[in-house]
């Protein structure tokens, strides 16, 4: 069986799981496939034959942070071998280097950004400060990119952080560019060699055609596959992957070897 590497998991305590699967469907106003515990995770993952998560969370206020970190290394310390964790930011925290190095000592092996939620620009000062710090300590990004209704983290937002940070790699989650991809594609798809994208929360809303022209724009070898758990369940997600006109070899570098390379697992 195809191994399977999940890249986009948003996962929380089961007491606030619920209300916070309900917060997210209404802020994009889509139906919640699943409950966003993490029994719930391994559980729809199994049905594809997912060998390993990348898990996280997104602050929505300072205080949250160090207790959001402190749940993401919980849930890896025990079992290494199916979780890796990236913590979160506040961008108005007062000690961002602080938050950085706390996370970095529990183990947890990049950040997790969500400028829409949490209502910053990706090239603001407050942006750069985040990157700044995260280039310091070696930490990849995923960072949620695209959104028609909002200007905080677009095409145009992007790029100046790419280019600022050329050494820092980030990952463009939802083809780096939700709601807007062929636009982000066109933008940023060849330019940076720090960008990675993920195809999670993407093809349920474009064709498996334009999906296999994202994949090969961006290069095969910088797309990494994810669900964006709780949103998407897995055997609907590989349905929709399985429609794209891609050979064994770039599937399995997608599904699997991509991120295994980008997190140290091979």
């Amino acid at each position: 069986m195809q191994k399977i590497i999940n890249t986009h998991c948003h996962i929380y305590p089961n007491k606030i799981a619920s209300k916070a699967v309900e917060s997210i469907g209404q802020f994009y106003d889509l139906p919640m496939a699943l409950d966003g515990t993490v029994e719930g995770l391994v559980k729809d993952g199994e049905k594809i034959g997912t060998v390993h998560y990348l898990v996280h969370s997104v602050a929505t206020a300072p205080k949250q942070v160090k207790s959001i970190n402190e749940f993401i290394f919980g849930e890896i310390k025990d079992r290494p071998d199916l979780f890796t964790g990236f913590g979160t930011l506040h961008p108005n925290s007062d000690d961002i280097e602080g938050d950085v190095d706390y996370l970095f000592n529990l183990g947890l092996k990049g950040i997790k950004l969500h400028p829409d939620f949490q209502q910053f620009a990706l090239n603001e000062k407050k942006s750069f400060k985040i990157a700044e710090v995260a280039d310091k300590y070696n930490l990849p990004m995923l960072i949620y990119c695209g959104d028609y209704r909002y200007n905080y983290s677009n095409p145009n937002e992007l790029k100046e952080l790419l280019e600022s940070f050329p050494n820092l790699i980030i990952i463009g989650a939802h083809f780096a560019g939700w709601s807007v991809w062929e636009e982000a594609t066109k933008e940023l798809a060849g330019k940076y060699e720090n960008l990675y994208v993920d195809l999670s929360s993407s093809l349920y809303g474009i064709s498996s055609e334009t999906a296999n022209e994202l994949i090969h724009a961006y290069g095969v070898d910088k797309v990494l596959f994810g669900t964006d758990f709780p949103m998407w369940d897995s055997v609907s997600e590989m349905e929709y992957f399985n429609k794209i006109k891609l050979n064994s070899e770039e599937k399995n570098k997608i599904l699997y070897e991509n991120a295994a390379k980008l997190l140290n697992l091979i």
